[in-house]
This record gives C-alpha cells, sequence and structure tokens, in this order.
C-alpha cells in the first residue's frame, strides 16, 4: 500500500508541478491531465483493486486528499467529486453497475455529483427534478447549479424525487437533453470546473443508469453520499491549512522589518502558532472521522459533520491569516495563500454550510447530552 500511495503522491506532483497558479488564474484544468489522473485511477483511490481502484482506506484517503489539496484545490475538488459517485456507485450500484462503471471511473472517465438547484441548496428535500421509470426506461427532468467538475464530466450522477423516495441516476453528459453551462468567474477553486445543468426529459435505459438507491427517503440517500464528501472536504482544508502553514513560515523566516526576521516579532508569531495548532486539530479530528468510517461506527456521519466544519472554518481563518503574514506579496491573484484565501471561504459553504453544520451538531448535542 506504501508503493501504490507513493506512486499517486508522485503522479500528482509532476502532474500539478508550478502549474496551480496558472490553472487558477485560467479557470481550467488540462484535459489531458485529468485523463492521465482519472487513468490511474487517482481522482477516485479509494475504489478497491478489484475494480481498477488504489483500495485506500479512509485514513489514506485522507492523506493523500490533504496532500492533493495542498497542490491544487479545485484538482481536489474534482477527486472528492469524482470519489462520492464511485461510493454511491458502489454504496447501491447492483454488481453490474459497479463492475461497468467503477471500472470506468478508474480508467479515464470523468465524474460530477448533481445535488443543488435553484431552490434547493441546504433545503435538499426541496429538489424538484424528477427521475420516473416507465418500464425499461428512466427519465430525467430538472435543473441543477453549482456541479463541482460538470465543465470536464463524462457522467453526472443526478438525484432527484422518485415516486414517494428518491433515486441517483447516472446520466452521460453527452445524452439528448443534458445542457451544461458553466459558472463564470467562480470566487474560489476557479479550475474545478463548476456549471449549471439542465435535464429536459433525458431518457435512459434502466438496467443502465439507475442504482439500487431508487425508492429510498431523500435524505437518508443524500446523507450517505455527502458524509464521503464532508470527509474529503474537510481533509482538503487540511491540505490547504498546510500549504498556508508552509508558506506564511518560509516568507516570515525570510523577510526582515527593523532588523530581524518577520517570525521572531511577537504578533506575526502568533499567526504561525495559530496556524500550527489549526491544522494540527484539524487534522486531528479528520483522523478520527476516518477511523470511524473505516470501523463502520454510528458516530461516522457526524463526525464527519463535525471534522468538515471544524477544518473549514480554521481554513478560512488560516488562510486569511498568511495572507495578513504575506501582506503584497501575497495579495496577488494566483498566489497560494491568495488561492487558499478564496477557495477555503468555498469549503466554508459547499457541501453543507457552516451553519448547517452547527444545526445538525447542535442536535446531536442534544440527543447525545440530554
Amino acid at each position: 500500500m506504501a508503493d501504490r500511495y507513493a506512486a499517486a503522491a508522485e503522479l500528482v506532483a509532476e502532474a500539478v508541478g508550478s502549474d496551480a497558479d496558472g490553472w487558477d488564474l485560467a479557470g481550467r484544468l488540462p484535459d489531458d491531465v485529468l485523463r492521465r489522473l482519472a487513468a490511474h485511477g487517482v481522482l477516485c483511490p479509494g475504489v478497491s483493486a478489484e475494480f481498477g481502484g488504489l483500495g485506500f482506506t479512509a485514513a489514506e484517503l485522507g492523506e493523500f486528499t490533504a496532500y492533493v489539496g495542498s497542490r491544487c484545490s479545485s484538482l481536489r475538488s474534482l477527486m472528492t467529486s469524482q470519489g462520492m459517485v464511485a461510493w454511491a456507485v458502489r454504496r447501491f450500484g447492483e454488481q453490474h453497475q459497479q463492475a461497468t462503471y467503477l471500472r470506468r471511473l478508474t480508467s479515464g472517465t470523468l465524474a460530477a455529483v448533481a445535488f443543488s438547484e435553484p431552490r434547493a441548496g441546504s433545503d435538499l428535500a426541496a429538489m424538484t427534478t424528477r427521475i420516473t421509470l416507465t418500464g425499461d426506461r428512466v427519465e430525467v427532468s430538472g435543473s441543477k447549479v453549482w456541479v463541482t467538475g460538470a465543465a470536464y464530466a463524462d457522467l453526472l450522477l443526478v438525484f432527484g424525487q422518485h415516486a414517494d423516495g428518491a433515486a441517483a441516476v447516472l446520466v452521460p453528459a453527452d445524452a439528448p437533453g443534458v445542457r451544461v453551462t458553466r459558472v463564470a468567474d467562480p470566487m474560489g477553486c476557479r479550475a474545478a470546473g463548476h456549471a449549471d445543468v439542465e435535464l429536459d426529459g433525458v431518457t435512459l435505459a434502466a438496467a443502465d443508469g439507475v442504482l439500487l438507491a431508487a425508492g429510498l427517503p431523500l435524505d437518508w440517500l443524500i446523507t450517505s453520499v455527502l458524509t464521503h464528501g464532508r470527509l474529503s472536504v474537510a481533509w482538503g482544508c487540511v491540505g490547504i491549512l498546510r500549504a498556508c502553514l508552509a508558506a506564511a513560515t518560509t516568507h516570515a523566516q525570510a523577510r526582515e522589518q527593523f532588523g530581524k526576521p518577520l517570525a521572531e516579532h511577537q504578533l506575526v508569531a502568533r499567526h504561525l502558532a495559530e496556524l500550527l495548532v489549526a491544522e494540527q486539530a484539524s487534522t486531528r479530528m479528520c483522523e478520527h472521522a476516518s477511523r470511524c468510517w473505516d470501523n463502520g461506527s454510528p458516530q461516522q456521519v457526524t463526525a464527519a459533520v463535525a471534522a468538515k466544519h471544524f477544518a473549514a472554518t480554521q481554513a478560512a481563518r488560516g488562510a486569511a491569516a498568511a495572507v495578513q503574514v504575506l501582506a503584497s506579496a501575497g495579495a496577488r491573484d494566483g498566489h497560494v495563500v491568495a488561492r487558499a484565501y478564496r477557495d477555503a471561504k468555498l469549503m466554508e459553504i459547499i457541501e453543507g454550510s457552516s451553519e448547517i453544520s452547527q444545526l445538525l451538531l447542535a442536535r446531536h448535542a442534544r440527543e447525545l447530552w440530554t
């Protein structure tokens, strides 16, 4: 496993190089880079070797996600999306669907997850996308917004209302009736291919597209997939903190003001100390959540929410502190801390906003302590 982990990390390092700033400025990731990483199973390394994946445990996947996040949050965002699709297929797909789609996801196919709608963001129960089964055909109609990776995707995992419950359908991005429109100038993760997706009477063969989730309660179905995504985002925020800590510390050691390095000025040193504590504490919370996932603990959902909420808020604060330490040196578009500042703010919103996370955690506290 150590060899596979090292090989995957080396592949990411070679693929990203020093290009992350340029990708951020251009708002695009090169297709050949994404295809190469996807073809090596790097975008969903939690998939087992049986289906061509790397078979990482949640703990190994977490550390790898943090590494990718420290290099490029846009790339990590695509990794989160690809991983969520792979998890949904493993969790809900029939055997033939797993064999088909998991192998595609580890051999070059790109995928995105479509949750949010114009009137259903945090309140996903309000989604109006309809998935209708008629004989051996399934029809999908609705509108999705801010679908990470949709601008690059070959497959879209679409969630919607089905009968008295919900369903998830794998829709080819080039199917008739699908229209993908890239979000113009997103504030953060600019190269992650955020897009709005219209599905106008898209018709597919039910045997190929519908997962076993058909008919399950919407909140149960979405929570299962979101937990995977939240854990990935949390680890990605650890990566953001590590990138900021490295940049801020290096700059504070090299930059001199008033006859001594910035790092020796107490107020600057405080920023470095708080960044270190934020990275360490976020890592520990993510490690706990990953252990819960690997062990199948009943606390895994709450642990993932807590880790995502804490790591995201710490990443946002830490990135702001890093910009403060670097000052004008980091206040230019494309710089690692400038990217982190914008990217981290998005992490407080996606996969459940900080406010939604707090409501969920407060509910858990009441159940546990009263």
